[in-house]
């Protein structure tokens, strides 16, 4: 497996919803837990080892340094609840990533990717600890990019400018993929607050209000400079 640069969160490691998504994509059930144990590299031959039976549990090396772990997973609470694609238009104005966004360049949020190069969601407020994006592909997505959909707008549902995090843990349930142009809504959630750790919920809806996918995370707090080239 390679990351391309073109995919990366923080300017030298990959988008960790984008990773974990690559990774997601070899197991075979429809709901996966990815943690990310250090940073992904960016450009390097990475390693996928199987290590049960199922093929249900998967580790990614960079030769002998873990950098994540697969697992069959579950989601067993309600996801975020939706809002109408024009109220998270409006709510994409009141994005605050546009000065003090800690990792510019992401290849989902970052305000400085060009149109066409990354996702650009822009998660704004559309309640207390909540947000929502529009997000219409120009392409049919594949399945990891739902993941990187559902990454960002969990962090910002916290303002990860005030507290900068990366991703931690993710658990993703992908049931459906959006078509070229779809309208669709991503929403983030904050769950709860622990220390270092915050817990946080992302869910994509389609034009019709279907759910196409959900997660639930942990982010860790981190000093962004240890992430910056």
């Amino acid at each position: 497996m390679i990351i391309e640069r073109r995919f990366h969160g923080p300017d030298e490691s990959g988008n960790g919803g984008y990773v974990a998504g690559l990774l997601a994509k070899r197991v075979p059930t429809d709901t996966v837990t990815v943690t990310l144990r250090l940073p992904p590299p960016l450009e390097t031959e990475l390693t996928v080892t199987v290590e049960d039976e199922r093929g249900h549990s998967l580790r990614l090396w960079d030769g002998e340094r873990l950098i994540a772990e697969g697992l069959a997973g579950a989601i067993v609470v309600p996801p975020v609840p939706g809002v109408p694609f024009e109220e998270a238009v409006a709510a994409a104005e009141k994005y605050r990533a546009a000065e003090n966004n800690p990792f510019p360049g992401c290849f989902v949020c970052g305000p400085d990717r060009e149109p066409g190069d990354g996702l650009r969601l822009e998660p704004g407020p559309v309640a207390e600890d909540t947000v929502a994006a529009p997000w219409a592909p120009e392409e049919v997505p594949g399945r990891e990019l739902v993941w990187a959909a559902l990454d960002c707008p969990g962090a910002w549902s916290f303002d990860v400018a005030a507290r900068p995090a990366v991703l931690g843990t993710m658990t993703a349930q992908v049931s459906d993929v959006p078509e070229a142009g779809e309208r669709c809504v991503v929403m983030g959630a904050t769950r709860s607050r622990e220390g270092r750790k915050t817990h946080t919920a992302t869910a994509l809806y389609g034009a019709d209000g279907r759910l196409l996918g959900r997660a639930e995370q942990i982010w860790i707090e981190i000093d962004p400079e240890r992430f910056r080239s």
